[in-house]
């Protein structure tokens, strides 16, 4: 195996929070941003250990992954009050903050099942492929874990509730996801 050394522009990897992204009282919220050995819809597969060297430079350094809205690095909405690895993989903890605009949108969406994943910013550091032509993760330097609309890694849930969804829950997550495109979109023009 060849391992890829590489400093490419910032790249986004998505994952399906369903139960494993729980919005708490003061919209304290905690789950998973990437989960390991899991290949996702663009073949990558992230190793276990990827993330150990940035969490440890960014805790000798005093920063902080940044929690942004759709990776969008003039929006922040909360801040991340734990970053770690475990056997599973990134798990993320912190808090929305309602008393923005943009956070109080987000604690919304979350609420009503319109918002579902997290995604992950980061640069690798260390690739290689695997025989069959998976990217295999192994060091990744992690800028920022962002609330998104679309996953990337679907397989990241936990509750067959979330797979079982009724007919009528299923109409009304279509017309939030809608309803959340409409705000986008004017949101987006009032900005302009």
């Amino acid at each position: 195996m060849t391992l890829t050394y590489c400093q490419p522009r910032l790249e986004v990897k998505f994952a399906r929070f369903g139960d494993l992204l729980n919005l708490g009282q003061d919209a304290q919220i905690e789950g998973y941003a990437s989960l390991f050995n899991q290949s996702d819809q663009g073949g990558d597969v992230v190793q276990p250990g990827a993330y150990a060297t940035s969490l440890a430079r960014h805790k000798t350094n005093g920063t902080r992954i940044k929690m942004l809205w759709q990776h969008d690095p003039t929006r922040p909405i909360g801040v991340w009050d734990t970053v770690t690895e475990d056997a599973r993989g990134l798990q993320v903890r912190g808090r929305i903050l309602t008393e923005t605009q943009q956070g109080a949108e987000a604690a919304a969406l979350i609420k009503a099942g319109a918002i579902e994943g997290l995604s992950i910013g980061y640069r690798t550091v260390k690739s290689s492929r695997d025989a069959q032509g998976q990217r295999l993760l192994h060091e990744l330097t992690l800028w920022e874990v962002s609330l998104v609309t679309f996953p990337m890694l679907p397989t990241a849930r936990l509750d067959a509730q979330s797979n079982a969804k009724s007919d009528e829950t299923q109409t009304q997550d279509t017309g939030l996801r809608a309803l959340a495109h409409s705000l986008r979109a004017a949101t987006k023009s009032l900005s302009s």
